[in-house]
């Protein structure tokens, strides 16, 4: 059976276009309308339910796509899904969670039943199936997250690579010119997780053209891995004075632990950031340099693209939220050169 993409292929347009054409959302070119029809016809296309539905009644509900990978740390994750939540409700939106492994079959079986007027995809890889689904399925759809095939998508999520840039330039500054970086699990790498290699990139990138040495380690969420990790870093850097960890908040509790039990002090003898963290570190000991990954802002954004694309006000593009950065004392100039 033909699907939209077999149609965009034919009538040589964007899915996009296609989607556009058969829901009568946007005007599209006379001529551009044509080779699609024909398309349709020569294909036999049929349109799904959940792309009919554009033209018809809604159902108010959204699909959010989120599933549970190994590594995928719980409490990070469901502060995404509550941000998506509590940003469609304000459009009278429900979300219909889908949280299996294999989240392919889950999407194409609920836009097929009609059950959803549009999709959300959260903490996708860097080449993700359901992206190519996205795009066949025609249904508005927003990507939280930046995969390496953008056409066709909407997507936005926290500008990892400027974020990264900020971290380096902040202990160069400083005076720092041995960094580390410890990293989310190795599971996450693994797996193709779209942000985590974006930021590691950037910092190593950023760190050479300004002259630092550094070294990266990911770090399992477990206190035996975290010491290892460290140590990597210290046989690596020996004389490390910063530290960026890019990690889950157990990870970097017990990074500071670690720091304690060795009578090493945050800041006269190592400056610590935490970088894109989803979780508040004014509580850890002692309270680390933040820049923040904002679930809040990102979801509230990818939910207001996706009510612009029903009302037709939407083209695919990736929009990057700017990070910030916090100050909590955890930073200072180096005691040792």
């Amino acid at each position: 059976m033909a699907n939209i993409h077999d149609v965009a292929r034919a009538a040589g347009v964007s899915i996009s276009t296609v989607s556009y054409a058969l829901s009568g959302k946007r005007s599209i070119a006379a001529s551009t309308k044509q080779r699609i029809d024909e398309a349709v016809l020569e294909l036999d296309y049929r349109a799904n339910a959940g792309a009919r539905m554009l033209k018809g009644a809604r159902t108010q509900i959204l699909a959010l796509s989120a599933p549970l990978h190994a590594g995928t740390h719980a409490p990070a994750h469901m502060t995404f899904v509550l941000s998506v939540v509590t940003a469609a409700r304000k459009y009278d939106y429900d979300v219909l969670l889908l949280t299996q492994d294999e989240a392919t079959s889950g999407l194409r079986r609920v836009v097929r039943s009609s059950l959803v007027d549009g999709i959300v995809l959260l903490d996708v890889s860097t080449a993700d199936p359901r992206t190519d689904l996205v795009r066949e399925l025609g249904l508005p759809a927003t990507v939280i997250g930046i995969p390496n095939d953008t056409d066709g998508l909407t997507c936005v999520d926290l500008d990892f690579e400027r974020a990264a840039v900020m971290a380096v330039r902040r202990l160069v500054d400083l005076g720092h010119r041995e960094i580390g970086l410890i990293g989310q699990a190795p599971a996450v790498y693994e797996r193709g997780s779209n942000f985590p290699p974006r930021f590691r990139d950037a910092f190593l990138a950023e760190a050479a053209r300004l002259g630092a040495t550094v070294a990266f380690t990911p770090a399992p969420e477990e206190s035996a891995g975290v010491r290892a990790a460290f140590d990597d870093l210290t046989g690596a850097l020996p004389g490390m004075t910063g530290l960026v960890m890019h990690s889950n908040e157990p990870v970097q509790s017990m990074v500071l632990e670690l720091l304690n039990q060795r009578g090493i002090n945050v800041p006269t003898d190592l400056s610590v950031v935490s970088a894109c963290s989803s979780f508040s570190t004014d509580h850890l000991t002692p309270p680390l340099d933040v820049i923040p990954l904002p679930a809040d802002q990102s979801c509230t954004r990818a939910i207001e693209l996706t009510m612009a694309q029903f009302a037709g006000d939407a083209l695919p593009h990736v929009e990057f939220i700017e990070p910030t950065y916090v100050e909590l004392g955890s930073t200072s100039t180096p005691t040792r050169p």
